[in-house]
């Protein structure tokens, strides 16, 4: 599992091995700098056949330090390239000013206000203006140059942003300022940060590469975030023996006419590996359930009652509550079901049926839940979360997905899987990570109805067989993504649950 460095994170690990004498700044510019130029020729690999033009926009700090070092190592490839910096050299950082005094030697570095007077043609726009430290929204003659530059060829600029796109806060994926920069290709070194992947970090950094630079250090951090990733393993292991060995899974379902929820999740539950799932279904919602189920079974639970009763039976050790259920159905059957203290998802309207008394909910929860909102369910349960995270911002580090993430998790007593491209998984103790369909893995085509009621149900299934609420919470995640993309655009939910063999095949299982 990869993990993720903020800001802060980063510039502690860099400082950590320069105190120890492993490296000293300068080299991990030079790295940074050779990083960015191999990143480049590997994205286009025409760039490095031959003599283009470049110009390198290069800032104050030890960003603009990397643009030095790319503008002289595209010079030896015998490149013409221009270099303009925004700032006084004399204020610049040690190693940067450094690097920028190599250049000064070889060629010239122009102002920034001769930017848009420049009338330059560029096959390659560098930008290493910022970096990934921002913490205030630039001013526009800082950015609104870059966008004129970048908007002068015929076609989208080749582009490419240093650690990050100019204006983009690297917490928190959130742009600080309008005319924030919009890269083809975005080149990190180490470690990749949540605003890589959070917010409107990937539509604003293109294409993401992440360079080794040389750094080593110890992760277990637990304020550090994770990518999410699938426990292949775990996955993998089935115990032999009878069915109730690979649990038992109960998703409860709504009245006549809105089944089909929960009857995905049901079947996505047994497709990721539960022994047994039943659907739990009232009395004028049966015969229609009959009709559409073979290998799910399904049990009367006409009300709280019944359902306690069903509950008396210990196999039944997973549950899942929400899909089509229904308001009223919902604030019935969820004490009685949260009571049993079994693992639970909670998705969909066992969510919003609490919405006008969300702590009644939070006093129900117990440490096997998983909350799965969305984002508008995720603001009728935790209001002044969601209003923080859709405040205007324009210093850094901005409040993030990941810090309301941790809060909801915190105040639920439960883990919550807050959904988008970006989803983000957090538990009380704040133990997080990211699950983010984008870049190699977008699968845009999984915004469809249903899809929802199908991640529920994995992450029902999931528990039933043993895993913890955390992890069931991530691997479905993962899985939700992969079956999306093995199937490609046309996907509709029904889809999901039949593709996972697919995606169960991709890890080798």
């Amino acid at each position: 599992m990869d993990e993720l460095l903020t800001a802060a994170q980063m510039r502690a690990v860099e400082m950590a091995a320069i105190a120890a004498g492993a490296v000293c700044g300068r080299d991990l510019m030079e790295r940074a700098g050779r990083g960015v130029v191999e990143a480049v020729f590997e994205h286009w690999p025409d760039l490095a056949q031959g003599s283009y033009r470049a110009t390198v926009l290069c800032g104050p700090g030890n960003n603009g330090g990397d643009g030095f070092v790319i503008a002289r190592l595209l010079q030896g490839w015998g490149w013409p390239v221009e270099v303009f910096l925004f700032g006084d050299p004399g204020r610049m950082p040690p190693d940067a000013r450094a690097n920028y005094e190599r250049w000064a030697a070889i060629g010239t570095v122009h102002p920034w206000r001769a930017l848009d007077e420049a009338g330059l043609d560029a096959d390659l726009i560098v930008e290493a203006v910022f970096g990934a430290g921002l913490t205030r929204a630039p001013a526009p003659e800082i950015l609104e140059p870059i966008a004129r530059l970048a908007g002068r060829g015929p076609v989208p600029a080749r582009l490419v942003a240093v650690d990050a796109p100019a204006g983009l806060c690297m917490d928190s994926g959130r742009p600080l300022a309008q005319g924030t920069v919009r890269a083809a290709l975005t080149v990190t070194f180490h470690r990749a940060r949540p605003g890589h992947y959070l917010a409107d970090g990937p539509e604003h950094c293109g294409i993401l590469r992440i360079k080794d630079i040389g750094l080593r250090e110890h992760g277990g951090d637990r304020e550090r975030v994770a990518l999410a990733a699938p426990d292949a393993r775990a996955l993998g292991k089935h115990r032999v023996g009878h069915k109730y060995r690979h649990g038992h899974a109960l998703i409860l379902c709504g009245g006549a006419g809105r089944t089909g929820a929960a009857r995905l999740a049901a079947r996505a539950a047994l497709r990721v590996g539960a022994g047994l799932v039943t659907l739990g279904v009232p009395p004028a919602a049966q015969q229609e359930v009959a009709c559409q189920v073979t290998a799910l079974m399904l049990r009367r639970v006409a009300d709280g009652k019944a359902l306690s009763d069903l509950l008396a039976d210990p196999r039944f050790n997973a549950l899942g509550l929400g899909p089509g259920l229904g308001h009223d159905r919902a604030r019935e059957l969820a004490p009685v079901a949260l009571e049993a203290g079994r693992a639970i998802v909670l998705d969909a309207d066992a969510l919003t049926a609490f919405a006008e008394a969300p702590d009644v909910l939070f006093g129900l929860l117990h440490d096997s839940c998983v909350l799965t909102p969305h984002g508008g369910e995720f603001a009728r349960l935790f209001p002044d979360l969601a209003e923080r995270l859709a405040a205007p911002v324009e210093t850094g580090p901005a409040y993030s997905k990941v810090d309301a993430t941790r809060e909801a998790a915190k105040r639920a007593r439960c883990v919550v899987l807050f959904k988008g491209p970006d989803t983000v998984i957090a538990a009380p103790g704040g133990r997080c990570a990211i699950h983010s369909a984008a870049y190699e893995r977008a699968a845009p085509w999984l915004a469809t109805a249903g899809s929802g009621d199908v991640l529920a149900g994995l992450i029902a299934g999931l528990m039933a067989r043993g895993f913890s609420p955390f992890e069931a919470a991530e691997t479905a995640a993962w899985l939700h993504v992969e079956a999306a993309r093995a199937f490609g655009p046309g996907l509709v939910a029904e889809d999901l649950p039949e593709i996972l063999p697919a995606a169960f095949r991709a890890l080798d299982l």
